[in-house]
């Protein structure tokens, strides 16, 4: 067992916590521990308001910041072999494996692409995320010029990414464009998480058939607009969820009893991100080969062969 070094959570406490107590406050908003493991913290001292320690019926006014002191826990194993696909003195981009998440999230903190990063490039700053068992290219500015130009790019939706995902059911449609909107929805267990709704963000999807079979296809999609689970919801939306998904269910909403964003199961890998370089100006097509699951009969084939010779 590997513990971490511990973390610390800092609330500044809204509207609505004002006139709770801290345990009532604590167990309405953090859904992923119960109201007897929350007292338990508070009577041990790892929660404090202003910056002093509090009872349980301690009244909560708005304004004032509630932080929890969590000890060091085991994060267990995640894949923690990555591939560099490119590097400058400004960018780096890698190719993140299924199972290791990109950021601090989710019970992980060391065990993340970011700590790893970080003990090479302390420098680098992440320009967006996957789901952690999402695979495929992720983005690192190594400056602050470098992460300025490229945020820009992204909110301008000059920043073009492709993914490979597996989905069930079939289509006789080659193409076809999702623009649903997305965001919160309740969640039993976390309060709200992303999915198709009518008063959410807009977000837009380009889907193409890759290939067909039985059941499943297989999909590339463009996004220009990169929201939570933006490629699972849309596909699910149009009828077609990840294999394997344990959230979302066709038409883009949860499931009758959802899992939580984290777990895995699906099959979704980020492909390809084309983008204007933040210090050259030269415009960059970046390549992830997708992993087996989510190559093409003939793609198969063709890496077979490849192999082969190669050994």
């Amino acid at each position: 067992m590997t513990l971490n070094s511990g973390w610390t959570y800092r609330e500044q406490v809204g509207p609505e916590g004002s006139g709770r107590t801290v345990l009532d406050h604590l167990a309405a908003t953090r859904h992923h521990s119960t109201t007897e493991e929350w007292a338990r913290r508070i009577d041990r001292g790892e929660v404090e308001v202003d910056g002093q320690r509090v009872s349980s019926t301690a009244t909560l006014r708005a304004g004032q910041t509630i932080v929890w002191h969590r000890p060091p826990w085991d994060e267990g194993d995640v894949p923690t072999n990555f591939t560099i696909v490119h590097e400058d003195d400004s960018i780096i981009a890698v190719d993140k494996p299924g199972g290791l998440p990109t950021m601090p999230a989710g019970g992980y903190l060391n065990h993340t692409l970011l700590a790893l990063m970080r003990e090479k490039y302390p420098e680098t700053s992440p320009l967006h995320r996957l789901g952690r068992h999402t695979s495929g290219l992720v983005l690192f500015a190594r400056t602050r010029t470098a992460a300025s130009e490229l945020a820009r790019a992204w909110r301008d939706h000059a920043v073009k990414k492709t993914y490979r995902a597996l989905a069930l059911g079939e289509t006789r449609t080659e193409m076809f464009v999702i623009d649903v909107p997305i965001g919160p929805v309740p969640h039993p267990l976390l309060g709200t998480v992303q999915a198709a709704c009518e008063d959410g963000k807009p977000s837009h999807s380009v889907a193409v058939v890759l290939e067909g079979s039985r059941d499943r296809t297989l999909f590339k999609v463009d996004i220009t607009t990169g929201r939570p689970h933006q490629v699972r919801i849309h596909l699910a939306y149009a009828g077609h969820p990840l294999v394997g998904d344990p959230l979302y269910d066709s038409g883009g909403t949860l499931k009758h009893h959802p899992g939580l964003p984290g777990d895995g199961g699906y099959f979704l890998h980020a492909e390809r991100l084309q983008f204007t370089h933040p210090a050259t100006g030269k415009p960059m097509t970046l390549v992830a080969p997708p992993p087996p699951a989510l190559q093409t009969r003939s793609e198969q084939v063709t890496n077979g062969r490849a192999l082969a010779v190669n050994d």
